[in-house]
């Protein structure tokens, strides 16, 4: 992969001599989904695939970015005398929002630079390639010009705050953070209140995680991801004038149910109840996963799936044909929707001696149902963001 990035790069920006090399990951959640802004746990994982770059400093003002997966768009050229989204820009305004986000932090770079990225995180799958893409930029500012007082938390708070405030997207911090801060063979379980975390080991012994791509793309910021927030922003408001709380992840699905009445809006009412019960799932999953039982996991999940299709409303027609083909197969432990909605993934845990059986026949079924095909991936577990040379 080096080779076929640098050698785009000499193409474009005549050699590649002391260009530097990067990587950082896509991300998959196991369980807890639409909980990060509500000040609830989170169970994701970085994955082996993910976003490649090559960059290096330039001596004027200028910024070039390329992506080989977008080529259509051509060498996007900004300065950093203009940090500003422009529509033109279309991909390019992740990585320029991030050195907006990082000017807005007084960190203004002495030059531009060169980028060429390449990606194997499917655009739209709800895998989070943009996260992937602002925190690799991340790590490409902090090195390219020796940026050193940034941590990998910072980074993925940086990355959040340009996706909020530069591209329009109100995502919660677990993307970011994952991308950055994860870890080989383990997911992170973080509580998005607090951003305390601690790394549990995914040992499946006899199981594989497989990612089902629904092949429907969804853009979060056109979508009703701001809306869902909204409506859970109304409720938690709804709810703090009689209960002293400062996010829905504060409540136990006891004390929901206690108070629920206080929500008048039936909607809202939906909403808050998946954010308080997938909160209590993932601490639960996370338990059950320390004491051995991946069953228990499996069930979690299933349940998961179903707030989130019934209550949460960010499933749809064709997630919901993956989902329930997988429950339908013998060795699948556990199935359900992951990432922001709309289309995108399912994320499955599968039993090794299932994986063919999964892979064949849901491609089948659902090709009949849908009439295209959706693609599978047997993912690995991998680390946070680097540079790799």
């Amino acid at each position: 992969m080096k080779q076929k990035l640098f050698d785009k790069f000499a193409e474009l920006f005549g050699n590649s001599d002391g260009a530097r090399f990067y990587f950082s990951p896509g991300r998959v959640n196991l369980i807890g989904e639409h909980t990060d802004y509500n000040g609830g746990h989170v169970f994701p994982c970085a994955l082996t695939m993910g976003t490649y770059g090559a960059a290096r400093k330039r001596d004027d003002r200028k910024m070039h970015f390329y992506s080989m997966n977008l080529d259509r768009f051509g060498v996007v050229e900004a300065s950093l005398d203009d940090l500003t989204n422009k529509k033109e820009y279309n991909w390019a305004n992740y990585p320029l929002g991030v050195v907006w986000a990082f000017a807005e932090r007084g960190l203004h770079l002495d030059s531009g630079f060169d980028m060429v990225i390449w990606g194997n995180i499917p655009n739209g799958a709800g895998l989070s390639s943009s996260a992937s893409l602002e925190v690799l930029t991340g790590v490409i500012l902090t090195d390219l010009f020796g940026i050193t007082d940034l941590s990998m938390v910072d980074l993925a708070l940086i990355g959040q705050y340009s996706e909020n405030n530069f591209n329009g997207c109100n995502c919660g911090i677990m993307d970011q953070f994952t991308v950055a801060m994860g870890k080989k063979n383990n997911a992170i379980f973080l509580d998005t209140n607090t951003m305390k975390y601690e790394y549990a080991p995914i040992e499946l012994d006899d199981a594989k995680i497989v990612i089902t791509n629904s092949k429907v793309k969804h853009s979060l910021v056109d979508s009703a991801y701001n809306d869902r927030r909204q409506e859970c922003t109304d409720a938690l408001a709804a709810l703090k004038t009689k209960l002293d709380i400062s996010a829905l992840g504060d409540l136990t699905p006891d004390e929901f149910e206690a108070n629920k009445d206080i929500i008048t809006d039936p909607v809202q009412l939906k909403r808050a109840k998946h954010a308080v019960y997938e909160n209590q799932r993932t601490i639960d999953a996370v338990a059950a996963l320390k004491a051995g039982d991946i069953t228990k996991f499996g069930q979690l999940m299933n349940q998961s799936h179903i707030s989130l299709r019934d209550d949460y409303e960010v499933s749809c027609e064709e997630i919901d044909i993956l989902v329930d083909l997988a429950w339908a197969i013998p060795g699948v432990i556990g199935s359900r929707i992951t990432g922001g909605g709309f289309g995108g993934c399912t994320v499955s845990i599968v039993k090794n001696d299932a994986v063919d059986t999964f892979i064949e026949s849901i491609g089948k079924a659902y090709k009949e149902k849908v009439g295209h095909e959706a693609e599978f991936y047997t993912v690995d577990i991998g680390d946070g963001a680097s540079r790799l040379d």
